[in-house]
């Protein structure tokens, strides 16, 4: 768990709105638009995860498609380091690396490009949602396989009642997982 003040946390978890029956019947969905909408709600998330980045060393921070990216740039500017985007198979340019990984009902490929990371690099992965963990263990495959390190995960939720902090555990190897809200 972070040093995330108790006020920070309520703060917000109150610009988290439930959807009920979305996208589908039985889903209730977590909706940050609230929170990004919020200038003082966004602000606090940014500037948390960005003293995230700074306490575990990171040098870059990747953000995945499609919420992560929102969250993650502006950590990245706050915290004075680059952004590396992690997007859907066939969205980069050029030369990449791609991962596939399993879903519950099928397979799915994130890419990222090779030359934004280096040997040097910690990397702070950085996404709103920590639910099934699948994106996010591909993720730290993509990211040792450009030859950078993970310095750690953040997210500003996890899904607590999905498997994905277990999933996510043996990929982390001793990397930590930051999480600020859990439900």
């Amino acid at each position: 768990m972070t040093s995330t003040t108790e006020s920070t946390r309520e703060l917000l978890l109150s610009r988290i709105r439930d959807v009920r029956d979305y996208p589908k019947p039985g889903v209730l969905f977590k909706d940050i638009t609230p929170l990004l909408a919020d200038p003082a709600a966004f602000a606090a998330l940014t500037d948390t995860l960005a003293e995230l980045c700074v306490r575990h060393g990171a040098t870059k921070v990747v953000g995945l498609e499609a919420r992560g990216f929102i969250l993650a740039a502006p950590v990245a500017v706050r915290a004075g380091l680059g952004f590396v985007p992690v997007r859907k198979a066939g969205k980069l340019p050029g030369a990449t690396l791609s991962q596939a990984y399993a879903l519950e009902y099928g397979t799915a490929e994130i890419e990222i490009h090779a030359e934004d990371l280096s040997a040097d690099d910690r990397i702070m992965v950085i996404d709103d949602v920590l639910a099934t963990g699948g994106t996010a263990e591909a993720s730290l495959e993509l990211i040792r396989r450009a030859g950078a390190e993970v310095a750690g995960v953040a997210v500003l939720m996890e899904l607590g009642f999905l498997p994905g902090r277990a999933r996510l555990e043996k990929g982390l190897r001793g990397a930590p997982l930051e999480v600020l809200i859990t439900v």
